[in-house]
């Protein structure tokens, strides 16, 4: 990498968080190893996101792998490292995710917009021109799912890279390119597919590119600036992995379900029972309140990898379960893919354990609790 990074004076107090100067790729790992987790990145942000959802109810989906490779897994690694460049940790994974879901949803297939794009307008809310319903669902799935989840679970099979970097400065500017081309990809194809002619207002346009701007400014200048003391807390205590596994599964059902047909068909699942203002609601009080509960649990001095592994379990898990009831071939295929999910979830608990136990040292919690979950 190019360059000398300013080293934090908060490393001597915090000696877990990697500066930009101690975690330049080459002063630790080899080139292959980098190179091996940006690639297992980048095929499961395109899995969680989209190949364990769309693809059971859509097998042509699989057909559509080099773009989708291109659009998530490009733009999810250039996220990963901008983040852990500028040292936010989880919480610019956040906001760089908003921005993330704006450019794909927004300019790229133009589906916040649209009135015909997968019959979203029809799903709620819909108001100025904008598939509000649509938007709030696509937020938590794609903060979470597309960028959470797969970094969650390459820093597990690649606990040496954890804080580090895996591209160098070209690679880096490189995909940053690729991620790019993934959103005219999206435009030129999918949506020029599925809703041939439209186009996004220019007001809305210029509106995401502002947001996407500001978004990333919030991530990149502000947050390194803001981040408070994260320390763990000895008065709390996490539940059994197996109760977060199934809380999980509860919580990441009710929100897609309050948002979203099963199977993304043409009913909702409580009908009329609540307005569209209200779902919309409803579903951000679903999904907060576990977000803050995922937070109060991973600063208790129990949180394990192993808690790590229930919780992606039960997203991973219930998102695929969602798709099931579109038909008796979805459910299927999605039977099956959920197999998939746990048997290798499974493996890499073992693999972890393995690894634990040959090199003897079990990781400290207190140096690494501030960029993980």
């Amino acid at each position: 990498m190019a360059g000398k990074w300013p080293v934090r004076q908060e490393q001597a107090t915090n000696p877990g968080r990697a500066t930009a100067t101690a975690i330049r790729p080459g002063h630790s790992r080899p080139e292959r190893s980098r190179l091996r987790a940006a690639w297992t990145l980048a095929l499961l942000t395109t899995l969680c996101a989209e190949l364990t959802f769309t693809a059971v109810a859509v097998p042509i989906t699989w057909l559509l792998l080099p773009l989708l490779l291109v659009m998530y897994g490009a733009g999810v690694l250039v996220i990963r490292e901008a983040v852990v460049r500028a040292g936010v940790g989880w919480p610019g994974l956040v906001v760089l995710g908003l921005a993330y879901q704006v450019a794909e949803d927004g300019l790229g297939l133009q589906a916040l917009t649209s009135p015909q794009m997968y019959g979203a307008a029809d799903w709620g809310l819909r108001a100025f021109g904008v598939n509000w319903t649509y938007w709030e669902s696509q937020i938590g799935v794609h903060v979470v799912l597309s960028v959470l989840l797969p970094v969650m679970i390459t820093d597990l099979i690649f606990p040496g890279l954890r804080n580090r970097t895996y591209l160098g400065t070209g690679g880096f500017a490189a995909t940053g390119v690729l991620a790019v081309a993934g959103v005219f990809g999206l435009r030129g194809i999918i949506s020029a597919t599925e809703d041939p002619g439209y186009r996004t207002p220019w007001e809305w346009t210029v509106a995401y590119l502002v947001a996407i701007a500001l978004l990333a400014l919030l991530a990149l200048r502000v947050l390194p600036r803001l981040q408070p003391p994260d320390g763990l807390r000895s008065d709390r205590q996490a539940p059994r992995p197996v109760v977060v596994g199934f809380v999980s599964v509860y919580l990441t059902m009710a929100f897609l379900t309050t948002l979203l047909p099963l199977g993304l068909g043409r009913d909702l699942l409580l009908g009329d029972m609540m307005s569209q203002p209200l779902r919309l609601f409803v579903a951000a009080m679903t999904a907060i309140p576990f977000a803050l509960l995922v937070l109060r649990w991973r600063r208790a001095r129990n949180w394990t990898d192993s808690h790590r592994l229930w919780l992606i379990g039960g997203i991973l898990v219930s998102h695929t379960a969602f798709m099931m009831p579109a038909s008796l071939a979805s459910a299927f295929v999605g039977l099956i893919t959920i197999c998939l999910e746990v048997v290798l979830l499974m493996a890499l608990g073992r693999h972890m354990r393995r690894r634990e136990t040959s090199s003897g040292r079990p990781r400290s919690r207190r140096q690494t609790l501030r960029n993980e979950f």
